[in-house]
């Protein structure tokens, strides 16, 4: 396997609870050519010091630090400008990774020579307890993720050697989504790994934890992403994604009843628990 740098994409805003989990989880990857970018949005709960902290320490680690709040799209793009990687790979400030998570899929693109992956992932909750996984289907057109969003971003990597290095739409909400599908627009389909490579934390009370609060979001996606008036995308959402989503639901309520006591072989042998 080519060790071609990857560049990780972390947003940063009143994470300090959490941060230092996402962070360890990156320095405990068996790839080791990889530099992890975190853009700060003006966080007043101590997230910069710890972020200073972990950039004096190792040098992989660079932090730019934003002097007024501009929102999570503003703060990736920073990164991504920032980026000198081939592969561009995305962890949000709460989320982890699991050891091998890049060594897995930086394999799986040169074996294939894809252009654009994502992962199976946990989730877990606000402590980092896993509760249940979101197992990946094994390919995402572009037609598929218009109709519901089934990348786990902290699981999408893409080769900017076969796509340009896109910045996001300044969306307040959604604006992941939004690139996932620009993402699409210049490769084609995303590939997945079916394992779980990554543990997404739910936090009961955030907007995005309930999608169904987001359908302004999602619907501005359309308008943003493919020049749709405000009736076309408020018709697409209720005809196409709405449906799409319960049906993922009921599937995720199933797949937890099956994968239970791996969840639990998980937590057993892999201690993830941690803020």
């Amino acid at each position: 396997m080519q060790l071609d740098l990857v560049s990780i994409i972390m947003p940063s805003y009143n994470a300090a609870p959490y941060i230092s989990a996402s962070i360890e989880s990156i320095l405990a990857q068996t790839y080791t050519n990889w530099e992890l970018l975190v853009t700060d949005d003006c966080s007043k709960d101590g997230t910069q010091a710890i972020l200073k902290e972990y950039a004096a320490r190792d040098s992989r680690i660079h932090i730019f630090l934003f002097d007024e709040n501009k929102g999570s799209g503003a703060t990736r793009n920073k990164s991504i400008e920032e980026a000198q990687g081939r592969y561009i790979a995305f962890c949000d400030s709460d989320d982890r990774w699991l050891p091998e998570k890049l060594e897995r899929q930086v394999s799986f693109m040169q074996q294939h020579n894809y252009a654009f992956t994502f992962a199976s992932y946990y989730t877990c909750d606000e402590k980092g307890t896993v509760k249940g996984m979101v197992i990946a289907p094994p390919r995402q057109t572009l037609v598929n993720t218009k109709r519901d969003d089934k990348i786990g971003f902290l699981t999408a990597m893409f080769d900017t050697v076969q796509c340009p290095k896109l910045l996001m739409p300044l969306l307040r909400k959604r604006q992941d989504w939004a690139y996932v599908l620009m993402i699409h627009q210049h490769v084609g389909d995303a590939y997945a790994l079916r394992e779980p490579l990554g543990i997404y934390r739910q936090h009961e009370n955030s907007i995005s934890h309930n999608k169904l609060s987001l359908i302004k979001y999602n619907a501005a996606v359309y308008r943003e992403v493919f020049g749709y008036s405000k009736f076309r995308s408020y018709a697409y959402l209720f005809v196409f994604f709405l449906p799409t989503y319960f049906i993922k639901r009921i599937r995720n309520k199933i797949n937890y009843r099956r994968y239970r006591r791996m969840w639990q072989d998980f937590n057993s042998s892999q201690s993830p628990n941690g803020q």
